[in-house]
């Protein structure tokens, strides 16, 4: 595999038996396509990895990095203890809520979050989540949180 770039798989068509990796290598129509939309499209298969995002939305004691990959955005999200969202992303926004829909997985650590009516949940590394809008969220503990995002990254922190 190639470090550091995007792959393409490909099938030998004369011998399923062998796989060859490759650089991507764009067809006009593809290059276009790019250009348009910002969505390659590879036929087989394609690698992206979060250590090259291609988006990092920063903000005080966190981050935030999207991975565009197909026709989704895949983001995530890391917090230092004592990050709340209220404080570190909707105060610069004036928001006291985050009214993003998200569907995600927590890897690591643990968050608060409390909706408008005053329901709280607490989500754990391997904990699936749901959550509407109208929601404030936070760090619990002295550990950093990490979860991934597969609903609502490409519209969370956006300046």
């Amino acid at each position: 595999m190639l470090k550091g770039r995007v792959a393409e798989i490909r099938r030998d068509r004369s011998d399923p038996g062998i796989a060859m990796a490759r650089p991507p290598v764009l067809k006009p129509r593809e290059i276009a396509r790019v250009l348009e939309r910002g969505l390659p499209n590879y036929d087989d298969f394609l690698i992206k990895r979060f250590e090259q995002p291609d988006e990092v939305r920063t903000f005080e004691k966190g981050k935030f990095e999207i991975v565009k990959i197909g026709s989704m955005t895949i983001g995530r999200a890391s917090y230092e203890p004592g990050w709340k969202w209220s404080a570190h992303v909707g105060a610069a926004t004036g928001a006291d809520l985050c009214e993003v829909e998200h569907v995600g997985m927590v890897v690591s650590g643990c968050a608060a979050c409390q909706m408008k009516d005053g329901h709280y949940y607490e989500m754990r590394a391997g904990d699936l989540f749901y959550i509407g809008p109208g929601h404030d969220s936070w760090v619990v503990g002295d550990d950093p949180y990490v979860s991934l995002h597969f609903l609502g990254g490409e519209h969370y922190v956006r300046h």
